[in-house]
């Protein structure tokens, strides 16, 4: 009876979803860092912000004191940016990252751009179409005007945010695909 090791089907699932869980979660301990830095290590909305966020996907409540004190300490040092593109079909997209390195990220973003035959576009040139407005979240991006899309041109926009959302250093990406 080989092949019926139920260990074995079930290691397969844990690392699938322990992988899952390990993106997600270092994607709130940059969010937590940025935020606790911001407020200094003080209690700010920002900051409740993002641990409320932490606390809905079980991240333990070590993980969030641990990186809370991490970004208080002196040294530590991420920024907050931006990227706009135009995808496919004329769809605008915004990817926000948190990172400790620009220059790693940008040349990440515009790989995976111009990997699936797109470029980065410059400062405003998408952010015009979108508004920033509050949500329980925080601050999100919300599309003043919609684009309709193909179903051929959904497929590549979803690939290409699946791509996008697999670095480490995106937080968030947005759309006003409709």
């Amino acid at each position: 009876m080989s092949g019926h090791n139920k260990w074995a089907q079930i290691k397969h699932k844990k690392a699938i979803t322990d992988s899952k869980k390990s993106k997600i979660f270092s994607k709130l301990v940059r969010f937590i860092s940025v935020e606790a830095k911001l407020s200094g290590g003080k209690d700010s909305p920002g900051l409740r912000a993002a641990i409320e966020k932490a606390k809905k996907v079980n991240m333990p409540a070590e993980n969030i004191e641990r990186a809370i004190k991490k970004a208080s300490e002196p040294g530590a040092h991420m920024d907050a940016i931006t990227y706009e593109t135009y995808g496919p079909g004329g769809v605008g997209i915004i990817i926000e990252t948190l990172t400790d390195s620009k220059n790693r990220t940008a040349q990440d973003i515009k790989h995976i751009l111009t990997k699936n035959g797109f470029l980065l576009g410059a400062i405003g040139s998408v952010t015009w179409g979108f508004k920033k407005e509050k949500s329980p979240e925080g601050l999100v991006w919300t599309p003043n005007m919609f684009v309709p899309v193909s179903d051929q041109d959904l497929e590549l926009l979803d690939k290409l945010v699946e791509e996008l959302e697999e670095n480490d250093d995106v937080q968030d990406v947005y759309t006003n695909a409709e």
